[in-house]
């Protein structure tokens, strides 16, 4: 059987959801200081975050930590895609059980860094997510690509070359235990 992106999603998100969840919090203190050293390395003023659902990587220290010294983002959802507005709490849980900012009028379209959750990556470390292609046209619509730090609770990856050529790159791969830096930055 011919590997496709929607076949490896579902084994990759499978295998996400069946990981043992008795050092969870172990594995996410791990990322979070993998995390937190990769942006003391880059010079920036301006990050998108996520906030996470239950089965990813909970970068949320990570998060409190920059937020003190740099503008911080996360997504809300809009339509098709989702507009970045700044990180400020309370948070309100919306239809899809996402935690969200609220609503700015601001046209935010230009970001240092983005931090990305994803299901798995391919041969060329492009993103499969969760199938809307939220992430796909968000980026699409920036000013200037950011480098991208893609993030995950354990490595899902195949050397295969199934994603599209919309689909999201990364700089950089992010897991509790693995670090893959994209040879396109290597070359460099």
């Amino acid at each position: 059987m011919t590997l496709t992106k929607p076949i490896f999603r579902k084994e990759c998100l499978k295998k996400i959801r069946s990981e043992s969840k008795h050092n969870k919090f172990y594995k996410d203190a791990l990322l979070n200081l993998k995390l937190t050293q990769e942006l003391q390395k880059h010079k920036y003023k301006n990050i998108l975050f996520y906030h996470p659902l239950p089965f990813e990587t909970d970068i949320r220290k990570t998060l409190q930590k920059v937020r003190k010294n740099h503008k911080v983002f996360i997504p809300f959802m809009q339509g098709e895609s989702f507009k970045m507005v700044p990180f400020r709490l309370p948070l309100k849980q919306n239809e899809f059980g996402i935690f969200e900012a609220g609503k700015t009028l601001r046209n935010i379209n230009n970001i240092d860094i983005a931090i990305v959750p994803i299901v798995g990556v391919d041969g060329n470390l492009q993103r499969v997510g969760f199938g809307k292609g939220m992430y796909d046209r968000f980026f699409e619509n920036l000013q200037k690509r950011p480098y991208t730090i893609f993030v995950q609770p354990i490595v899902c990856h195949t050397n295969k070359l199934i994603c599209d050529t919309y689909d999201v790159t990364c700089d950089l791969l992010l897991t509790p235990k693995v670090r893959l830096v994209s040879k396109a930055k290597v070359k460099k």
